[in-house]
């Protein structure tokens, strides 16, 4: 993430002038000036761990699918069994090239029974677009670009269904984790779904036109006050789900990875009928497993593990980092970072080479927080 170049044209969402308004850092993020912060990283990340957090995610994009054959054309598109979701809920999947690797990890939300909304990282939307517009020949399928036409909101933490419930028809307690209705918030109509990326139940808030966010944002920063809510930017988002193990397009997934390299083979439905996209390739690596995988690692120090910093066993360079911070709920640097599959750091010295300095880490399963239900 960089400063804005002043002379360049980034985009801005629906509630930029709130962010201005509030004070926060603007950075460029994928064409996007958004929020890195407003009060500060660590404060930001402890309210969403504590109480809840206030998020902008309308630079993400949206994607809808639809027609008669929607279900049949996402089961070609994706490696997921999108015509086994049933209307309301969703599914987190990925979108693979013919070789495997990774073009984008998605939520799709089944609306209807020939309705989708393909969600995707702000960086890949184009891309994304792309590959579903090309895949859906021979389909009876509409692809369209309904990104311009959204504004999404996200309240996430242990308040957030507290905060929300006084301002939505919905019966939170009857929303599950992983779907979709259709309700209002603060008056206004949204998709309201149960996602999030933090590691804490939160609830995303999809807006239709997006000129209604500020009212909405507005509304949920009234509700939330007694409870403690604070908007929170991208620096928090980034330190949140690195201490929930999930990985980000560009750091721990890209077109190089594949689903099992990164753990997540479980996405991939080599059992569905019918063929799809990368079907070949993900069967050989599921048969043979990934060259490498992808592990946690604590510092025992207090110096930050960085992105590309390399993994040594024993001296000997076996990997290399992805993503790597101070952890604000476990107190230590942690980072997660792909090693070489026959690497076994139980029988050797794991350090991680920081600036010419090796720094011994310890290799744990992820994800280093996992919330009490």
């Amino acid at each position: 993430m960089t400063a804005p170049d002043q002379g360049s044209a980034l985009r801005t969402t629906p509630l930029h002038a709130v962010h201005e308004r509030a004070g926060a850092a603007l950075v460029d993020f994928a064409g996007w000036e958004m929020p890195l912060r407003y009060s500060g990283e660590r404060a930001e990340h402890t309210a969403v761990r504590e109480t809840a957090g206030l998020f902008d995610l309308s630079h993400m994009g949206e994607i809808s699918v639809s027609g008669p054959q929607a279900a049949e054309m996402l089961d070609y598109s994706l490696v997921g069994h999108l015509s086994k979701v049933t209307p309301g809920r969703a599914r987190y999947t990925m979108i693979t090239a013919a070789d495997g690797g990774v073009l984008d990890d998605l939520i799709v939300y089944r609306l209807a029974e020939d309705e989708y909304l393909v969600v995707a990282n702000a960086a890949n939307a184009e891309t994304v677009l792309a590959a579903l517009s090309e895949r859906a020949a021979g389909f009876d399928t509409l692809v369209e670009d309904r990104s311009p036409d959204y504004a999404l909101i996200a309240v996430q933490g242990p308040a957030a269904a507290d905060i929300l419930a006084p301002l939505t028809d919905a019966d939170l307690s009857t929303v599950k984790y992983f779907a979709g209705y259709s309700h209002e918030v603060a008056g206004h109509p949204a998709l309201l779904a149960r996602t999030g990326y933090t590691g804490e139940d939160g609830f995303e808030i999809f807006l239709a036109p997006g000129d209604d966010a500020p009212a909405v944002w507005s509304a949920l920063l009234e509700a939330g006050e007694p409870h403690g809510l604070v908007p929170a930017g991208l620096s928090a988002r980034d330190t949140l789900r690195l201490e929930a193990g999930m990985p980000l397009y560009g750091n721990e997934l890209d077109a190089a990875t594949t689903p099992y390299d990164a753990n997540l083979g479980r996405v991939v439905r080599l059992d569905k009928p019918g063929d799809f996209v990368g079907r070949e390739a993900l069967q050989r690596v599921a048969d043979s497993g990934p060259p490498r995988r992808l592990v946690g690692l604590v510092a025992r120090g207090r110096r930050p593990l960085r992105k590309d910093n390399t993994v040594l066993l024993d001296g000997a360079a076996v990997g290399a980092v992805t993503s790597g911070a101070p952890s604000p709920t476990l107190g230590k640097p942690v980072a997660m970072a792909y090693i070489d599959s026959g690497a076994d750091p139980s029988v050797g010295e794991t350090t991680v080479d920081v600036r010419g300095r090796a720094e011994a880490v310890d290799v744990v399963d992820l994800p280093f927080y996992r919330r009490e239900r």
